[in-house]
């Protein structure tokens, strides 16, 4: 498996999660959007709580954040 946090730069901005005729809509900038089941939906928050308390306990040192590449599409989510 590739290391993606050393490929990424993260956003700064949160995703909005709504809830419309019985699926979740995820949407994140630059109009993508994820539609999920409510079960995929309450998985993907269970991980991602996991995902942001490890970030929290280590975080990127500033040189790894610096020198992150800027490309607007490496994440999925194109930058602003």
């Amino acid at each position: 498996m590739t290391d993606r946090s050393a490929a990424l730069k993260p956003r700064e901005d949160a995703g909005r999660a709504t809830a419309e005729n019985g699926v979740v809509i995820l949407d994140g900038p630059n109009g993508i959007a994820v539609t999920m089941t409510a079960d995929a939906a309450a998985k993907t928050a269970d991980s991602l709580q996991e995902a942001a308390r490890q970030a929290r306990e280590h975080p990127a040192s500033d040189e790894v954040a610096r020198d992150a590449p800027g490309d607007e599409f490496a994440s999925g989510w194109p930058q602003e």
